[in-house]
C-alpha cells in the first residue's frame, strides 16, 4: 500500500507545475511578431546636396573672415549683401520655372554672405530680413508650380531648407549678439479669431509646427526623402466669444487631444513655426471663416470620440490620426487638401526602422514638408539658440544613426524582455479601455515599445558623447562646429559606442 503524499509534497509538486508553466508562458511571449516586410518606392529617391567639398569651403570663408575682420570685411559685406538683394529681386520680378538658373544663383550668394555674417554677427539681423524676403519671394514663385514635381521639390527644399540652415549657422556662432527668440515672416490677413501668444497674433485654424526634444522626434524629422527640421503638428482654435485659445494635437500616449496654450508649451519644444492660409485662395474668398470652421470641426470631433494615434501614418484613414493628420483631416471637412507635395519615404534603411516602429506608410505627410505648401504662409518662427544647438546635435546624431541603418544594422531590442513587455502591453490594454493611458500606447505593440526603448537610449548615449566632442573642437578652434562637422563627430561618437560595445563584449 502507496504511503499518503504529504503536504510538503503536494506543494512542491504544484510549485514544480507552476514553473513549467510559467516557464512555457515566457517562452512563448518570447516568440516575435510577425512583420510585413518595409515597402519602397523604386519612382522615388532621397534627396542629396552632394556638396561637402562646398561646406568646407564655407568654413575656410568663415575662418578668413574672422581673421579679417568686420572692419576689413565692410566692403566685402557691402558687396555680399547687395548681390544677395538682387538675386532675390530677379527671382521675385517674373513668374519663373523652378528650373530657372536664378535660383541656383540665389542659392549660391546665400551661402556665401552666410559665414562673413557669422563672423561680423552684427549684421544678423539684416541677414534675418533677407531670408524673410527670400522665402517670400520663393513662396510666391511656388504657387504656380507643380509642387510635388521633382524639380519643384529640389528647388524649393533646397532654397527654404538651405536657407534656415544658413542663417542658423550664423546665429549660432553670434555670441557676442541678442538673437531675438521670434522671427517676423510675413502678416497674411485672416478675419478669424484671434489672440496674442508669444508676441505674436494667431488666428483659429493657424497651424504649428514645432520641433520636439525626445530622440523619435529627431528621427520624424529627419527621416523622410527631404531632411526637415519639425516633428509636430498642431492646430489652433480660438473660441469667438471668450478669444481663448485652444491647441488640437495627436499624441502617441494619448491619440488626439485638446490642450491649452500652457500645455502646449510646457512639452518640450525646440522650434516653433506659425503657418496661416493663404486669404487670397478661392475658397477663402468664398469663406474667410473656412480656416475657423475647420479648427471648431476638429475641437469638436476631439471632445465627442476618442481618436487614437495612427503609427501606420496612414494619411488617407482618419479613423486614427498622427499629429499632421490633425490639420489634413480638419482642412480637408471643409474642401482644402494640405500637403500638396505629398511626402515619401524611399532609404531601405529608413523604412527598415521605422517599420520597426510600425509605420507602414511610406507616401505620408511629414511635419516639416507643410512648409512647402504653396497655400501657407509663414506667419512667424520662434527659437532660441541653446535650443537651437541641442536640435542640430539631435540632428546630427540621427543622421549618423540612419547612415548605420542603410549598412543593414537593424533596429533591435532585448529579446529577454519581451515577455515582460507583453504583460505591461496587456495591463496598458486594459487601462485603455478604461479611458486610461497605460506604459505602452494604444496603437504601439511591446516589441515596438522596446524598440523605442532602445533606440532613444543608444541615441542618447552617442550625444552624450558628441556633445563632449563638439565642446572639445570649440574650445581648439575657437567656435562653435557647424552642422557638417556635428555629422562627422556624430559619426565619431557613433563609432565609439561600437567600439566600447565590442571591447565590453569580448571581455565577458
Amino acid at each position: 500500500m502507496k504511503p499518503l503524499p504529504t503536504r510538503f509534497s503536494r506543494t512542491r509538486t504544484c510549485f514544480s507545475r507552476g514553473a513549467v508553466a510559467a516557464g512555457v508562458l515566457y517562452l512563448l511571449l518570447l516568440l516575435p511578431d510577425r512583420e510585413p516586410p518595409p515597402a519602397t518606392d523604386a519612382n522615388q529617391a532621397p534627396f542629396a546636396w552632394n556638396r561637402d567639398a562646398f561646406w568646407s569651403s564655407l568654413e575656410r570663408q568663415f575662418l578668413e573672415a574672422r581673421s579679417t575682420g568686420c572692419q576689413g570685411l565692410a566692403g566685402r559685406m557691402e558687396s555680399s549683401v547687395g548681390r544677395l538683394e538682387r538675386a532675390i529681386d530677379l527671382a521675385g520680378a517674373e513668374r519663373l520655372n523652378p528650373g530657372d538658373s536664378r535660383f541656383g544663383l540665389l542659392e549660391t550668394n546665400l551661402f556665401e554672405l552666410a559665414p562673413l555674417v557669422a563672423a561680423c554677427p552684427e549684421h544678423l539681423a539684416e541677414f534675418m530680413g533677407l531670408f524673410t524676403r527670400l522665402r517670400r519671394a520663393l513662396k510666391k514663385q511656388s504657387e504656380h508650380w507643380a509642387i510635388n514635381s521633382p524639380e519643384a521639390r529640389n528647388t524649393v527644399y533646397r532654397l527654404l531648407y538651405g536657407s534656415r540652415a544658413a542663417l542658423e549657422e550664423a546665429m549660432l556662432q553670434a555670441s557676442a549678439v541678442a538673437v531675438p527668440a521670434l522671427m517676423a515672416g510675413q502678416e497674411e490677413r485672416s478675419e478669424t479669431p484671434s489672440t496674442n501668444i508669444l508676441g505674436v497674433t494667431i488666428h483659429s485654424g493657424d497651424i504649428l509646427v514645432s520641433r520636439g526634444g525626445a530622440p523619435t522626434s529627431a528621427l520624424i524629422a529627419r527621416g523622410n526623402d527631404f531632411p526637415g527640421n519639425f516633428s509636430h503638428i498642431a492646430l489652433a482654435h480660438v473660441d469667438e466669444w471668450t478669444r481663448e485659445a485652444s491647441v488640437i494635437e495627436a499624441h502617441i500616449e494619448r491619440g488626439v487631444v485638446v490642450s491649452t496654450v500652457a500645455e502646449y508649451l510646457a512639452d518640450k519644444k525646440l522650434r516653433v513655426m506659425l503657418l496661416r492660409l493663404r486669404s487670397d485662395l478661392p475658397q477663402m474668398a468664398a469663406d474667410p471663416q473656412l480656416p475657423h470652421k475647420a479648427a471648431s470641426g476638429a475641437l469638436r470631433e476631439a471632445k465627442v470620440r476618442h481618436i487614437a494615434y495612427d503609427f501606420a501614418m496612414d494619411y488617407r484613414d482618419h479613423t486614427k490620426q498622427f499629429c499632421s493628420e490633425v490639420a489634413a483631416a480638419a482642412y480637408e471637412r471643409v474642401g482644402v487638401r494640405l500637403w500638396m507635395g505629398i511626402s515619401h519615404v524611399s532609404s531601405r534603411g529608413v523604412t527598415s526602422w521605422l517599420s520597426a516602429f510600425g509605420v507602414r506608410h511610406f507616401e505620408t505627410q511629414e511635419p516639416s514638408d507643410l512648409e512647402y505648401d504653396p497655400q501657407l504662409c509663414v506667419v512667424a518662427e520662434w527659437r532660441d539658440r541653446d535650443a537651437l544647438f541641442r536640435d542640430h546635435a539631435d540632428n546630427a546624431v540621427t543622421d549618423a544613426l540612419l547612415e548605420d541603418a542603410e549598412t543593414g544594422r537593424p533596429l533591435d531590442y532585448p529579446r529577454f524582455m519581451l515577455p515582460f513587455a507583453r504583460l505591461a502591453k496587456g495591463y496598458s490594454v486594459m487601462l485603455n479601455s478604461l479611458g486610461r493611458v497605460g506604459p505602452i500606447p494604444e496603437g504601439m505593440s511591446a516589441m515596438a515599445a522596446l524598440r523605442h526603448k532602445t533606440f532613444s537610449k543608444r541615441h542618447g548615449a552617442i550625444l552624450a558623447r558628441l556633445l563632449e566632442l563638439a565642446e572639445g573642437f570649440r574650445r581648439q578652434n575657437g567656435y562653435t562646429p557647424p552642422y557638417w562637422e556635428l555629422v562627422n563627430l556624430a559619426r565619431r561618437a557613433t563609432r565609439d559606442g561600437q567600439s566600447s560595445k565590442s571591447k565590453a563584449q569580448s571581455s565577458i
